[in-house]
């Protein structure tokens, strides 16, 4: 698989990652270590290198250091911190929250250090306060963490990107989903140098479905209702996942994007796609580009 330049940390990665958020949610994935280690092996021998997880995604860290850490030259990792969870010291975002946390998560991954470590979805104000990111530079310097980065959205993005402390800027952007685009948050991250990882790339499958899927995509899916509405696509894809897939990657901003599955099957259809069936054409891209213009009303990034 393709790897790209990851902004200036000179770190290499696919344009799919994999996302360990899917596998917390699923019943028996904090415990089921066989199934978590098809999917992360069934990864990586297809050549997917960015496993991106968190320190508050459920058992996820500890499956990763379980199943795939003797294979750690193979794959950049990525982790977050900020959230107090298990047995962190105290509330969410401190200093003491955030080093806590990058500590369990290196026990948990089964490594000395991550490739990236991210500030996760927190705000203007925590940003500002300043103990966090202190917290976080320290762990860079100790040798635990060899980037500092920001996931989040909106106001806090913009903050993080104009700061020029982090290396890398993990935020929400597809076909819904916009405002990263239309509002200048790519021009601004590109001109920083920031590699720019994308959560949510497919828009929790809204596009494909007659209902809304998750409680959380509620606002996605009312969003690609709108769309839909507004009249019929000259030149939609046949394939609803290579179409908003494909949108998301041809946004030329974008290094990689994480998407996540407990299914080893819909994995491999996954790599498939990305090896055999993209790019897609410029004139979907550019059409859904004018449609989300024409009717989003201040949609905002979600989170």
């Amino acid at each position: 698989m393709e790897q790209r330049q990851l902004g200036t940390t000179g770190l290499k990665v696919t344009p799919l990652g994999l996302g360990l958020a899917e596998i917390s949610r699923q019943d028996n994935m904090g415990t089921d270590v066989s199934q978590a280690a098809r999917v992360l092996n069934e990864a990586l021998d297809n050549g997917i290198n960015f496993l991106d997880t968190a320190a508050c995604y459920g058992a996820t860290e500890e499956l990763i250091g379980k199943t795939v850490s003797h294979r750690r030259d193979e794959y950049v990792l990525a982790t977050k911190a900020g959230h107090a969870v298990a047995d962190a010291p105290g509330k969410s975002w401190t200093r003491e929250t955030v080093e806590h946390s990058i500590d369990r998560s290196l026990r948990r991954l089964q490594t000395d250090h991550v490739d990236i470590v991210q500030l996760h979805s927190c705000g203007v104000d925590v940003l500002e306060q300043g103990d966090v990111i202190d917290a976080l530079i320290r762990a860079r310097e100790a040798g635990k963490t060899r980037f500092a980065s920001f996931s989040g959205d909106n106001e806090a993005a913009k903050w993080a990107i104009e700061s020029g402390i982090f290396a890398s800027l993990q935020t929400s952007y597809n076909l819904v989903d916009q405002h990263a685009r239309t509002k200048g948050l790519f021009d601004m991250a590109q001109k920083a140098g920031m590699g720019v990882i994308i959560k949510r790339p497919v828009a929790n499958g809204v596009w494909w479905r007659n209902e809304s899927p998750y409680p959380y995509a509620d606002e996605y899916f009312r969003r690609s209702q709108i769309m839909r509405d507004a009249g019929p696509f000259e030149h939609e894809v046949d394939d609803n996942v290579l179409m908003v897939t494909g949108f998301t990657l041809a946004e030329p901003a974008v290094t990689t994007i994480i998407t996540g599955t407990h299914n080893p099957d819909h994995l491999k259809s996954n790599i498939d796609m990305v090896t055999t069936g993209l790019p897609i054409s410029n004139e979907p891209v550019a059409e859904l580009h004018r449609r989300f213009e024409d009717v989003e009303d201040d949609w905002r990034q979600l989170t």
